[in-house]
């Protein structure tokens, strides 16, 4: 019996994976256009769909505002009750029908062509009301679906995914998103912590733990317990980073620790990054070097500590 399932598995896998490829091949201009036209549009991308449809459409909304591309989505049948005033002349309207014959899109369309606002239609029937009203439409390829009755959204919903993700990923290459823009849309979560910088997440000011090099060692502890990082930086008379004390260091000098300077127990050129450098590149540093701390150091050749970042900091944001 398990058998069967994977074999049913399988083949609607294999069913969509062909839908895929056929919808690559049959691309043709009418993609290009509808880039353009979203490209030129000085307002909203309004996503509009009912049914399996309408749950393709909140996703390529999602993604295309999530990759510098406003967008909203619309429920067809609120639109027919008020929210057709969130259209404006300046919005571009993407509607999505596999049919092309939705009854709940009928608002929509019309609305769209009483008060000219570009109307780009998904669909599997360039004949139909949704692709003969558009004023560019995105042909799906007829290829029924994967369940093996023909009823059950498969195919045809897996190609209106595709081709939604092919336009954000055009448009936001086109525009030179990048990783950076990226992180500010996405602050939270994991994915906001593979993308944070060093800066993001250190110790600044005051609360760094620093010290001059002919600070008396009692007072250097003082420090060190002070600030709860357990290290200690160590500055020149210049106010550059000269060295770090660190649990080590103290371990090493106990024989007349206490009548020591910082200078003379430091660790010389201690590893340092830069504070733009990702969060995840210091995890790494600090999990290769068996340290617990790094101080983020000035890019303009200074050398003078603008943070630390301890490693307890990235474990609270799910980095390690």
């Amino acid at each position: 019996m398990s058998g069967d399932f994977l074999d049913t598995a399988r083949a609607v896998i294999h069913a969509e994976a062909q839908a895929l490829e056929t919808l690559s091949a049959t691309l043709d201009d009418s993609f290009t256009a509808a880039v353009e036209l979203l490209l030129n549009a000085k307002g909203r991308v309004i996503v509009s769909g009912i049914g399996k449809s309408g749950h393709i459409a909140r996703k390529i909304a999602a993604t295309l505002a999530s990759t510098g591309t406003p967008a909203q989505f619309v429920h067809p049948a609120e639109a027919n009750h008020g929210d057709l005033g969130m259209l404006t002349r300046d919005d571009v309207v993407l509607a999505i029908s596999n049919s092309g014959e939705a009854p709940e899109l009928a608002g929509v369309i019309s609305f769209s062509r009483r008060v000219n606002i570009p109307l780009i239609g998904m669909t599997k029937a360039p004949d139909s009301t949704l692709g003969t009203q558009s004023d560019v439409v995105l042909r799906l390829p007829d290829l029924g679906e994967a369940c093996g009755t023909g009823v059950v959204p498969t195919n045809s919903t897996t190609m209106t995914l595709a081709m939604g993700d092919a336009l954000a990923v055009a448009l936001m290459k086109h525009r030179s998103f990048t990783a950076e823009h990226f992180r500010d849309f996405h602050p939270g979560g994991k994915l906001g912590a593979q993308l944070a910088r060093v800066s993001d997440l250190m110790h600044k000011g005051d609360a760094m733990p620093l010290v001059s090099l002919d600070t008396p060692m009692p007072d250097a502890l003082i420090e060190i317990s002070r600030k709860s990082l357990g290290v200690v930086g160590v500055l020149d008379d210049a106010g550059a980073l000269a060295g770090i004390v660190t649990d080590g260091d103290l371990r090493r000098h106990m024989d007349g620790l206490l009548n020591l300077k910082a200078a003379d127990v430091m660790t010389t050129s201690p590893t340092t990054i830069a504070p733009g450098a990702l969060a995840q590149e210091a995890v790494a540093t600090m999990n290769a070097r068996k340290i617990t701390c790094v101080f983020a150091v000035d890019e303009n050749g200074t050398g003078a500590p603008q943070g630390i970042l301890h490693i307890h900091d990235c474990l609270r944001v799910g980095l390690g």
